[in-house]
């Protein structure tokens, strides 16, 4: 089989690798790059594990090639930490609110609250369960990561907000 040299920017660096074409997004950014945040779940798009932000949408990455995301701008979990290593504020509003259990839905349900509240800063509960509809947990019932959306997204807005009951 033959390789095909691909490029893209990951989490704000220039990438590149020689991959096979058949090559999914999720296979080259866990193997060719490392960046093993995104999970594999079902390999049929159902689960939304392995979103990540592409160019501004929510990307199932098990969803396209990574010759696809040539050029683009890919942001992962990874990529969402301050270079400080401060978590972003829906990182911490996971942690804070109790939003994660087993944790392999988290990073695929961070990038897509990531994605929603950039295009609604001020959801309400109904429209941040539509927004992440896409994205399954096995393990929350989903009020706590509705919680932690909530939590960011008013944290994000400069309102003071309620840390979670111990």
């Amino acid at each position: 089989m033959s390789l095909t040299d691909v490029g893209m920017t990951v989490n704000g660096k220039a990438m590149s690798a020689a991959v096979e074409p058949r090559t999914l997004l999720i296979h080259y950014l866990r193997e060719n790059l490392g960046l093993t945040g995104a999970h594999i779940g079902c390999d049929t798009s159902h689960c939304g594990a392995c979103t990540v932000d592409i160019d501004g949408r929510s990307v199932k990455s098990c969803t396209m090639f990574a010759v696809q995301a040539e050029g683009e701008n890919v942001l992962t979990i990874e990529g969402m930490a301050g270079a400080d290593g401060k978590l972003h504020v829906l990182q911490e509003a996971f942690r804070e609110m109790h939003g994660l259990q087993c944790g392999y839905c988290t990073p695929g349900m961070i990038m897509r609250a990531h994605r929603l509240l950039h295009e609604n800063p001020n959801p309400t509960e109904s429209e941040i369960r539509i927004g992440i509809s896409g994205n399954l947990c096995r393990c929350t019932g989903y009020q706590n990561i509705v919680s932690a959306i909530q939590y960011a997204a008013a944290k994000m807005a400069g309102l003071e907000v309620k840390e979670a009951a111990e």
